[in-house]
């Protein structure tokens, strides 16, 4: 693979499917060059908890140490500022990466106030759990039906959101491997300190109950 080739293609982002309903969000696919995948599934990294651990918890290597490097680009801010029309580069970005999801993971919720927008890398090969594990654009906090989008969490499938008070989401429960990278972009710097140490303690809690 050549060191300056492309992995994201952000095209897969200006012609996604896009909705204002109930909030604003889009859903794309082949966002992940095919000729990186290889690569990048070779690279992910050997995550054994569950839950979402920032870049600095876990080892980037090759490919996927690239990929994290342009989805934390500005190019990709920019392209996602001209879809939701709106300016994302003054606000700092958390990103962090899934392997594992336990049952009681993707229960309905809309983000925090502190996040302007949140978008979603799925990177697993294929899905054979029917609803299970598919993220839901939903229209209240209580239901998982009737739901506006549903996101397969297939390899190179894209989604973003901006983040409302009804920006309600979840999904039915899953446990297993579920391979997927999440940027948020942050309404400041104090609240991404915040966010980083309160997740690092969340997995360091995880670490001690699992032992």
């Amino acid at each position: 693979m050549s060191t300056t080739q492309s992995i994201l293609n952000h095209e897969a982002i200006r012609s996604a499917s896009y909705s204002s309903q109930p909030y604003p969000h889009f859903l794309g696919s082949d966002f992940l060059d095919p000729a990186t995948l290889d690569d990048l599934r070779q690279d992910f990294p050997d995550i054994t908890k569950t839950g979402y651990l920032t870049v600095d918890e876990v080892g980037l290597k090759g490919a996927f140490r690239r990929l994290i490097e342009e989805l934390e680009g500005p190019e990709l801010t920019e392209v996602l500022s001209q879809r939701f029309g709106m300016d994302l580069h003054p606000y700092p970005r958390l990103t962090t990466i899934r392997k594992w999801s336990a049952a009681k993971d993707g229960r309905i919720h809309t983000d925090g106030t502190s996040k302007i927008m949140t978008m979603l890398v799925y990177m697993n090969d294929n899905w054979d759990e029917g609803g299970a594990g598919r993220l839901r654009v939903l229209y209240d906090e209580n239901n998982f039906e009737p739901y506006a989008c549903e996101v397969p969490p297939t390899m190179g499938t894209v989604f973003g959101f901006l983040r409302a008070d009804n920006s309600w989401h979840g999904h039915t429960s899953f446990a297993g491997e579920r391979r997927v990278v999440q940027i948020a972009w942050i309404k400041n710097a104090a609240e991404l300190e915040r966010k980083v140490r309160r997740n690092n303690f969340a997995q360091k809690l995880k670490g001690l109950f699992s032992r």
